[in-house]
């Protein structure tokens, strides 16, 4: 089998992404009509143009229930195991990852499913890890959320160290933790090359996880003075354990052709039609169970969720949302991923106009260089 150099790795780029275009409104938590419809005609149109255009990822987010509001957001998803299988069969060099909660589904399945995708995609799948936080989604599955938050990263210790093991060794084993008892477990096949691994932290606890397991670390960029801060101590932490690791982010787009049609959208669907009751319902989650937010700049947070679930906002010309990439990069970020209103329609905007002004700057090569690798 013929394996795709995976473009995820290269340390020349600034990766480019998307994020949540799985489910229903994507990151915008608005009421506007022509707010982003996740079926897989538009996923599929989605993938085919981020492919053509050299991104190197797509990002799904994996949910179980919606947070309710007028438009119940997320409450529309499309599965992340057989929508990243789906997408890798119509693309060429386009990563696509799967998001899997640890809490709900088994290691020896996963590392199966997993290695299962880097066949048919040539060695094209992520595995996005999620250690769990909204006890809703748990209660809906039927489970108990572990109240302590080092609880669930020691479960999701366990449970990669399983995967790992099961992707490398050749010779039937007994795992005994303190939450798996295996017996003679096998996996064949196992993956041809690297998968890239993510994972969401803010906690010490999440952060220890992911420099210890992770290639990539995703976190906000709330500040980026602050996360300036942050991307380097974390790079240091990495360094003193033997590992080096990628920080990525999230981000919202609004491009036009003037600052001020963008802010007007801006107005429009982040503010006049935003779903404010499915936005209060999640900031509430968010600040309950998990801990990737600073809680100490909440009002600020809730506008961005309604904007863009909390993601740092790209508002603005052309120019102005490339100002936006290349301060994220002098931040210290390796890559972020993009959301949009309706990413299918606005996205070639972004391409037309924004990538160029990235190439230009060096951060990013052209598509056809990409392809090439």
């Amino acid at each position: 089998m013929t394996q795709t150099t995976n473009t995820m790795f290269d340390p020349t780029q600034f990766i480019l992404g998307t994020f949540a275009s799985n489910c229903s409104s994507g990151m915008s938590v608005t009421k506007v009509p022509e707010r982003w419809v996740n079926s897989w005609d538009n996923n599929l149109k989605l993938a085919k143009l981020l492919d053509d255009a050299g991104l190197e990822f797509m990002l799904p987010i994996a949910r179980w229930i919606g947070y309710g509001g007028e438009t119940n957001f997320h409450g529309g998803v499309l599965e992340t195991i057989t929508w990243a299988t789906g997408l890798l069969t119509q693309t060429k060099n386009l990563n696509v990852f799967a998001t899997i909660h640890t809490a709900a589904n088994h290691p020896v399945v996963v590392a199966k499913q997993i290695a299962t995708i880097d066949q048919i995609s040539r060695g094209r799948v992520g595995l996005n890890i999620v250690a769990g936080w909204n006890q809703p989604e748990y209660e809906a599955l039927g489970l108990d959320l572990p109240t302590a938050h080092e609880d669930r990263y020691g479960y999701a210790e366990e449970w990669f160290g399983i995967v790992k093991a099961l992707w490398s060794r050749t010779e039937a084993f007994d795992w005994e933790t303190a939450h798996f008892h295996l017996k003679q477990a096998l996996a064949d096949p196992r993956p041809a090359g690297r998968i890239p691994i993510l994972n969401a932290a803010g906690s010490d606890q999440g952060r220890e996880f992911a420099i210890g397991n992770a290639d990539f670390l995703f976190t906000p960029a709330i500040d980026l003075k602050r996360s300036t801060e942050e991307i380097a101590a974390l790079k240091t932490q990495a360094a003193a354990a033997g590992r080096s690791i990628g920080v990525l982010t999230f981000a919202h787009v609004v491009c036009r052709p003037t600052e001020q049609e963008a802010r007007d959208y801006l107005q429009y669907y982040a503010q006049d039609n935003a779903d404010w009751a499915a936005v209060d319902n999640l900031v509430r989650l968010q600040f309950a169970h998990a801990q990737s937010f600073p809680h100490d700049l909440l009002a600020l947070i809730r506008d961005r969720f309604a904007a863009g679930h909390g993601g740092f906002p790209l508002i603005g010309t052309p120019e102005q949302v490339a100002d936006g990439l290349i301060a994220m990069q002098a931040a210290g970020f390796n890559g972020t991923t993009l959301s949009f209103v309706d990413y299918a329609a606005e996205f070639p905007y972004f391409r037309d106009t924004v990538l160029p002004i990235l190439e230009a700057k060096g951060i990013r090569r052209p598509a056809a260089t990409n392809a090439t690798m």
